[in-house]
């Protein structure tokens, strides 16, 4: 019996001699450690999933997030005309892509638009430049009719197809196959206010 509770304790401190080793692993190039459930101290956030056979190394959520986000207005100001400017080559930076983007959206025609509407969509690219998938709501003014978002999320599909095949390069391409973007569209025109009740 002495003998079973000898060899379960070897095995106890074997076994946790080896989880203290997993824990010594310094995964990325920085001063600071990534974060624990017991730690007090500041700590770089990751997280690392309880299917994967030790040792762990964290996934670091570095400050280029994974969600791509940006922004399209209908009416620009006089010192945004420039991120507006359709490039004239291949896309081979973030705001490259972001600028194409810019200069495909055609929005309602003013007689089925709504003033201040604002809609998000996401979706992802493909290394060819083309959709994967339909782009998905994610957002739309509150209040907003159903035909109303209906008019805008079509003006949204038609402006991207438009454009469709983007040219990447080859590294943008590898890059941004399958990260998501988020695209926040906004009908910022003077438009005549709707009647109540449209």
């Amino acid at each position: 019996m002495w003998r079973g509770i000898l060899i379960i304790l070897a095995l106890t401190v074997t076994l946790g001699s080896a989880g203290a080793q997993r824990r010594q692993i310094n995964p990325i190039p920085f001063s600071h450690e990534p974060c624990s459930v017991l730690d007090n101290r500041p700590c770089t956030p990751s997280y690392c999933s309880p299917l994967e056979p030790g040792p762990c190394i964290p996934e670091i959520d570095y400050p280029y997030g994974q969600n791509l986000q940006l922004t399209i207005q209908t009416v620009l100001s006089p010192d945004q005309h420039a991120k507006y400017q359709k490039p004239d080559h291949d896309l081979d930076t973030i705001g490259d892509l972001f600028a194409e983007l810019r200069a495909c959206w055609s929005p309602p025609p003013e007689d089925s638009a709504r003033p201040g509407m604002q809609m998000s969509v996401r979706f992802s690219f493909n290394k060819a430049g083309g959709l994967i998938g339909p782009p998905r709501v994610t957002y739309a003014t509150s209040g907003a009719p159903a035909d109303t978002r209906t008019t805008y999320l079509n003006a949204i599909n038609s402006s991207l197809r438009a454009c469709l095949p983007l040219k990447f390069t080859d590294g943008l391409g590898g890059a941004l196959a399958g990260r998501p973007i988020a695209i926040r569209y906004v009908d910022n025109r003077e438009l005549e206010k709707p009647a109540a009740g449209q």
